[in-house]
């Protein structure tokens, strides 16, 4: 009996021996690898977009893990292939899109630089007198006939420069052309000016509308949104897009 009880016990002590030797875990080192094929891509700056090649190899690995007994429906498998398709597709013709653009750019500044050296009517009432005087042209546009139209010269600070009345009994777009003097008959210095037109429309006197022309000094290529910029002497730059008009080759700078 006491033999039994003896065995007994060394059994149990070997068998607590032994759990307890196989409860102890022994850790992972703290500089081991990572298993993980995602984190290692991203810890090697691999390129996160999932190219052609990663979405088959996506599918298959889908096929393979499937359960066989409810496989992936044919309909399915399908629609997956053709969103990428169509996705791939997109990206392909942004890109496309993008060259173009960039061709279209170059053409417009291209077909722009011919307007070096001529004059660009512009929606302001601004214009440039350069160091060598002489004023500049500009358009009053009409509601309906106006009798008389008076046109006021102001400097860059309001100041009143020269004053004089045009023809407006034909209507629509009126031409008027400044030479470039004070009400004293003496030339103005170099700097812009800006013309201020007034006429009886009804019975009551309005402001009209007035755009001047501008001296095109150079073309800047601009971008996709904007397109070709053309620089103005004096006047800083404007977008080809917003030329209302193209005068003559001849220089229309100086009036005398």
């Amino acid at each position: 009996m006491s033999l039994i009880n003896q065995l007994g016990q060394n059994n149990v002590g070997l068998g607590q021996s032994s759990l307890g030797q196989m409860n102890k875990v022994t850790p992972a080192p703290a500089n081991a690898d990572s298993v993980n094929p995602l984190n290692a891509a991203e810890d090697s700056g691999a390129n996160k977009e999932l190219s052609q090649e990663d979405f088959f190899a996506l599918l298959s690995q889908q096929l393979s893990m499937q359960d066989p007994f409810k496989p992936v429906d044919n309909d399915t498998m399908i629609a997956q292939m053709a969103s990428f398709s169509t996705v791939d597709g997109i990206s392909k013709l942004n890109d496309q899109i993008v060259n173009l653009n960039a061709v279209m750019t170059s053409s417009q500044a291209l077909q722009a630089s011919a307007l070096v050296g001529q004059q660009v009517l512009i929606p302001s009432d601004t214009g440039h007198v350069g160091e060598d005087g002489g004023g500049f042209k500009g358009v009053v546009s009409t509601p309906s006939e106006i009798d008389e139209i008076t046109i006021r010269v102001e400097d860059e600070n309001g100041q009143l420069i020269d004053t004089f009345k045009v023809d407006g009994s034909k209507g629509g777009n009126v031409d008027v052309a400044w030479d470039g003097l004070d009400k004293d008959g003496k030339p103005v210095e170099a700097g812009n000016y800006s013309f201020k037109a007034t006429g009886r429309v009804d019975g009551e006197s309005q402001e009209l509308a007035v755009s001047t022309y501008a001296h095109v000094t150079s073309v800047s290529l601009g971008s996709a949104t904007t397109g070709a910029i053309l620089n103005l002497d004096g006047l800083g730059s404007i977008k080809l897009t917003d030329v209302l008009a193209v005068a003559e080759s001849e220089s229309t700078k100086k009036f005398v």
